[in-house]
């Protein structure tokens, strides 16, 4: 029988931590001149709008928003399969010179925001590239780490962190799954 899901952020749970990344991106910045947020398809984009939101409240001012599709840029993409689905990219002014925040859901090997690096080097160079991601689950495979960090959780082997977020799944919720657990 499988165990059932572990929580680990319920819907207020995962508004207080995007609400304290929000802090952390803008004291890591000095404000908000020259930030930009590229969030990393899929959930990475989605949580990238609402911590910019949460900052333009406070701060008063806007904050661009992006988004990657790393697709083409993995080192996997031969196991993939002859036709990745390949979401899109929108990064619609340069990045020379600004302070990008990378914003994913979970960091894992590290291999994403590698895949991540080499895509925005084709859009520009940034004057300085932070990551921010709300679970780091450990197991890296590179010599990646997050410099903001919604919540570190210990994940088994056979286990999963699935996050659903209220824009693409219907509820907002961080959840420790074993591999045999559905929906």
């Amino acid at each position: 029988m499988p165990k059932k899901p572990s929580t680990v952020l319920d819907a207020r749970a995962l508004d207080r931590t995007l609400r304290r990344m929000a802090d952390q991106i803008i004291e890591l910045n000095a404000g908000t001149e020259g930030l930009v947020l590229v969030g990393i398809q899929r959930r990475g984009v989605q949580l990238a709008e609402r911590i910019g939101r949460i900052i333009e409240a406070q701060e008063g001012s806007p904050v661009p928003r992006g988004a990657l599709d790393i697709t083409l840029y993995r080192d996997d993409l031969q196991t993939v399969g002859p036709r990745p689905v390949v979401g899109a990219t929108h990064l619609p002014w340069t990045l020379d010179g600004q302070n990008v925040v990378i914003v994913d859901d979970v960091l894992y090997t590290g291999r994403t925001v590698r895949a991540a690096l080499d895509e925005l080097a084709d859009f520009g160079r940034p004057g300085r590239i932070a990551l921010a991601v709300l679970i780091d689950r450990g197991g890296r495979e590179l010599p990646i780490h997050a410099d903001i960090v919604g919540r570190t959780v210990t994940v088994a082997a056979g286990q999963h962190v699935d996050v659903s977020v209220e824009e693409l799944d219907g509820r907002d919720e961080v959840v420790i799954a074993t591999r045999d657990d559905e929906g």
